[in-house]
């Protein structure tokens, strides 16, 4: 997605359409992604600042840079952020329509 001035950075808007539970292998995906204390903090890194560059990541968790880019293919394989080429950069969001289909997976539980 290319952005113009003003777009936020790897706006997906939220579906309307109600979110439905994924299936357990999905569901165990989601949840795995969360399993490192590193990874739950850059989602609340992410939803705070609504979006970050690679080096501001790694700058707030003090990890090495290949560490925190391992981390956030994780989260971005699970489908929970989403990563936007930016030049040399790339900048990370909240995938809010994967974040809610965690929600409603652990929901069921």
């Amino acid at each position: 997605m290319i952005q113009t001035a003003g777009e936020e950075c790897c706006e997906v808007p939220l579906s309307t359409a109600p979110i439905t539970a994924p299936d357990d292998d999905t569901l165990a995906l989601l949840t795995k992604a969360l399993g490192h204390p590193s990874r739950v903090k850059i989602l609340r890194l992410l939803t705070e600042r609504n979006a970050c560059v690679t080096g501001e990541v790694v700058e707030e968790l003090e990890l090495a840079q290949s560490t925190v880019s391992e981390h956030l293919r994780i989260l971005r394989q699970a489908g929970l952020i989403l990563g936007e080429i930016e030049g040399p950069r790339t900048r990370y969001c909240i995938n809010a329509t994967g974040l809610a289909s965690l929600r409603a997976g652990i929901a069921t539980l």
